[in-house]
């Protein structure tokens, strides 16, 4: 794979699709068995209302624990204090990738939300940043056991946030409008 080009299963999708819940939902289970993990969830948000949702959730197995939330709702007030990954995606940092939840820096993670709220042991936390606002974050992840993200995972995640982060954003656009239509009748 050189700098310039996607894992061909990656491409292939983004190149035959054109609608953002298309491509989500067939992202998701490409990006997760080619960054080889156990889950891969997309969480997506309006930035301007605090609204968010999870309305794709890809799992290996029915074992792992499904993060899958399809009706909008306020993000808590307290999340950026509580979760210093959310805090960083807030800040548009960039994106995050935790080897070891169970070792990582406090400033880096909550072990005890982490564990309580996601399960997992390594994950990256993808900031789909557009126009200078976070619209979503996209978080592959493992359990089990830690993982050294190796250069071909920043490369891939990288390249995926720059290709569907404005995608984020019209998803949330355009369903945000459908849901405020929908709340006014």
């Amino acid at each position: 794979m050189s700098d310039a080009n996607l894992p061909e299963a990656i491409q292939n999708i983004l190149d035959t699709n054109s609608e953002p819940d298309a491509i989500f939902a067939a992202l998701l289970p490409a990006l997760g068995e080619v960054l080889q993990c156990d889950r891969t969830f997309l969480y997506l948000r309006n930035p301007h209302t605090k609204l968010g949702r999870v309305p794709y959730c890809w799992r290996r197995t029915q074992e792992i624990s499904e993060v899958l939330d399809p009706d909008w709702k306020p993000e808590p007030e307290s999340l950026p204090e509580e979760d210093p990954l959310f805090a960083a995606a807030l800040r548009t940092d960039p994106s995050v990738y935790v080897e070891d939840v169970e070792t990582a820096s406090p400033e880096v993670v909550n072990r005890e939300f982490e564990q309580s709220h996601f399960g997992h042991r390594a994950l990256i936390h993808s900031h789909l940043v557009w126009e200078g606002q976070l619209w979503g974050i996209l978080q592959p992840c493992v359990f089990g056991n830690q993982r050294v993200w190796s250069e071909f995972d920043h490369t891939v995640i990288s390249q995926v946030e720059a290709k569907i982060a404005p995608l984020a954003a019209a998803y949330v656009k355009k369903k945000g409008r459908r849901q405020e239509s929908e709340g006014r009748r």
